[in-house]
């Protein structure tokens, strides 16, 4: 595995069957306990059933029990897939409400319900957005304005690769990206990361900033 080979590159996320509850928490207690991962990704469109699906409960909980994030998508399907399991609300703003301690980020920022899954961001202190699957300089005016404000400290950059090369998300984020101020650049590029995450912040730094000055050239 990745993170076996570069543990200071890679770190694991952990992928489960949602329909075996029971085998599920124990796979996300080994691979957690075990090899270290960060957080476990389960994606709704793949399943046909929305996270507040009676089958995710007993991942919220083990989630809760490691204090690890649950990452799923939300917004549209790029796959010809039903997309109504990513609707931020009702869905992720009920989980929120049924599971306040649980870390839960919706990646691919949610689009075509964006303002949704920003004010599932700002109403509840343990949501939070990553930006995977769009270049910087398409992402919409309201959730770089959500950066700016309110947001500071929930969004997270992302990437999708190999859909999107990091190099070019880099450079796009420093280009197009109207962010208020360094700390705020800072926050989305990696600090938001390392918090929700628990990563080792002197590793991340190091590799953040190789990118960004690679980015630069």
């Amino acid at each position: 595995m990745g993170q076996q080979a570069h543990p200071d590159r890679f770190k694991g996320v952990v992928s489960v069957n949602l329909t075996d509850p029971c085998d599920a928490v124990q796979q996300i207690d080994y691979y957690v306990k075990k090899h270290n991962f960060k957080a476990v990704r389960v994606v709704p469109w793949i399943w046909d059933m929305p996270p507040t699906n009676r089958y995710y409960y007993p991942i919220f909980v083990k989630c809760v029990e490691l204090d690890i994030p649950f990452c799923t998508q939300v917004g549209h399907t790029g796959p010809l897939c039903p997309s109504e399991t990513g609707r931020p609300i009702p869905y992720i703003d009920r989980v929120a409400l049924d599971f306040p301690q649980l870390k839960i980020i919706g990646g691919h920022i949610g689009y075509p319900w964006i303002n949704e899954m920003i004010s599932c961001a700002w109403k509840h202190a343990n949501v939070y957005i990553d930006t995977s699957a769009y270049l910087p300089k398409y992402y919409p005016k309201e959730l770089i304005d959500f950066m700016n404000t309110n947001g500071a400290d929930r969004v997270m950059f992302g990437t999708n690769y190999p859909q999107l090369m990091l190099d070019a998300c880099v450079q796009s984020a420093l280009t197009h990206l109207k962010l208020k101020n360094k700390q705020v650049q800072s926050n989305f590029l990696y600090e938001n990361a390392i918090r929700v995450f628990k990563l080792d912040s002197k590793t991340t730094n190091k590799s953040n900033k190789k990118s960004h000055d690679k980015a630069k050239l």
